[in-house]
């Protein structure tokens, strides 16, 4: 996925909330979107909106509905904020294998059988998708049929804090007339009308050992999909310094992980990672930067908060030491940079 996406997204979305009684245009005036993506023909839609503002109001339809699925489950959930619930019991596995079966277990636990995760580890191959019985038939794959496979393929390497690359992908129905556009989303050979919907993978990425923390988690949660849909899916941005950077994520309100914590749950010694960040052209200390400067970019898109609030979201207890860094990391002040994004539109 780009940094875009298309408006019939955030339509879906809407509608779900209409279906449940709720006005969308409340949840659009809260994500503070500039256009109805119903009005097509009016002045000033758009096709395509950003990551960040899908992301918003993905935020305003769960706090409306108390729903974190991401949309990667088929049908009405069994309980609320399922995935969210399901992120907190996988967090602490070791490695990819043991979260994706724990994940699969959570799934046969509170979902029915069309809506569980498949998964079949074998020595030469690792299968992981939706477990579909009933037959399609006459159907093209839609966006949302990719959309959810992709968010499970997404999140999958955002454990690990690399790309996990894919050896195919199969799709129970027909092919679309645009499925290039999916061999590039997925960076690998598609199958369609096959028995199920499914990642295939190296099984080898199985012992990658899971990166993130419950902290980290939970930054992740309260942004979300925003990080899965601006990840870079290519395998050859799977550095250590892409590592580094998923690991300090983006809320800093309690300050930034240490050198010597991350290392550690990389299983280097601080020498030894120093040495190779050094060798992939970069530093620690330019990490956290790129970091906090993201997080602020991403702070500053929030309208309703002063640039002092932000300040206070990168763990800057000094608004003026906070305009100094923005400054460095980018040209602008914080309030440039706002007005710049406000003028644009974004």
């Amino acid at each position: 996925m780009s940094e875009h996406m298309p408006s019939r997204f955030v339509r879906t979305l809407l509608r779900l909330v209409q279906g449940h009684g709720h006005d969308p245009g409340a949840v659009l005036a809260a994500a503070q979107l500039d256009f109805d993506p119903f009005q097509e023909s009016a002045v000033g839609y758009r096709e395509q909106v950003t990551a960040m503002e899908y992301s918003r109001v993905y935020q305003q339809v769960l706090r409306l509905l108390q729903d974190a699925t991401f949309g990667v489950v088929r049908n009405d959930l069994t309980a609320p904020g399922a995935f969210r619930m399901m992120c907190y019991c996988i967090i602490s596995c070791p490695d990819l294998g043991q979260a994706i079966q724990r994940a699969a277990e959570f799934y046969r636990t509170f979902f029915d059988e069309q809506s569980q995760l498949y998964a079949n580890f074998s020595e030469d191959t690792a299968r992981v998708g939706y477990l579909h019985k009933r037959p399609v038939s006459g159907l093209t794959v839609g966006a949302a049929d990719v959309y959810g496979l992709s968010l499970w393929h997404r999140f999958f390497g955002w454990l690990c804090g690399r790309p996990l690359p894919l050896r195919r992908v199969d799709f129970r129905a027909s092919a679309p007339n645009n499925a290039e556009k999916y061999v590039d989303l997925f960076q690998c050979p598609l199958a369609f009308g096959q028995p199920r919907d499914l990642l295939y993978f190296d099984p080898a990425c199985l012992a990658w050992p899971v990166v993130h923390t419950e902290h980290s988690l939970n930054d992740f949660l309260r942004t979300a999909p925003y990080q899965l849909l601006v990840m870079d899916a290519r395998e050859n941005s799977g550095r250590l310094s892409a590592q580094v950077r998923a690991m300090l994520g983006h809320d800093f309100r309690q300050g930034v992980p240490a050198f010597d914590t991350i290392s550690q749950a990389l299983s280097l010694s601080p020498p030894t990672l120093r040495r190779k960040l050094r060798r992939e052209g970069t530093t620690f200390q330019a990490l956290k930067d790129a970091a906090r400067c993201e997080a602020a970019r991403l702070a500053l898109d929030r309208q309703d908060w002063s640039i002092e609030t932000v300040a206070l979201q990168l763990g800057f207890t000094d608004p003026s030491a906070f305009h100094r860094a923005f400054r460095k990391w980018t040209g602008q002040t914080p309030g440039q940079y706002r007005n710049a994004r406000r003028r644009r539109g974004q």
